[in-house]
């Protein structure tokens, strides 16, 4: 690290502390050559996500959008904003984990719809019936007959 004083190239840290928000640390250095103290902070470079849309077209990942249809599909249900605020972070975090620079629109369309089954199966029908563009009721039955299979309960009549 350059020394701002005197331009030296060397220098000894002589503290590093996390900062408040956690995105960064901060450390207190010292010149080899002219002794004078300063501090730098090193921040984790962010690398954008990128979605891949059906289309071929590519955006730069929006978690609004993603809770802006959460809560479309939760409207009138008993899901606090707070659980759905939870969800999105559990979806862009499971992203970023995947370490792929890209991700297809339809993987965060599965994702959501995977919390979204856990956690309301009401809004999950919701979604779903957007998401994979539902064209008749007997698409919204065959749905709702595989959520109950899945729960072990019995086959609508």
């Amino acid at each position: 690290m350059r020394c701002p004083f005197c331009g030296y190239g060397d220098s000894k840290v002589l503290d590093t502390r996390s900062t408040d928000d956690g995105n960064s640390i901060r450390r207190r250095r010292e010149c080899v050559q002219c002794g004078k103290r300063f501090t730098t902070y090193e921040k984790i470079e962010d690398v954008p996500l990128i979605v891949v849309k059906k289309d071929g077209k590519r955006q730069v990942f929006d978690n609004t959008k993603i809770l802006n249809g959460l809560i479309k599909a939760c409207e009138k249900r008993p899901v606090s904003l707070n659980q759905l605020e939870a969800v999105v972070n559990e979806i862009e975090k499971e992203l970023k984990n995947r370490m792929d620079k890209e991700v297809s629109s339809s993987l965060i369309g599965e994702l959501v719809m995977d919390k979204l089954k856990v956690l309301d199966e009401v809004a999950y029908v919701r979604f779903a019936s957007v998401y994979r563009e539902f064209k008749d009721i007997s698409t919204f039955i065959k749905e709702i007959e595989n959520l109950l299979r899945k729960n072990g309960k019995e086959k609508i009549d």
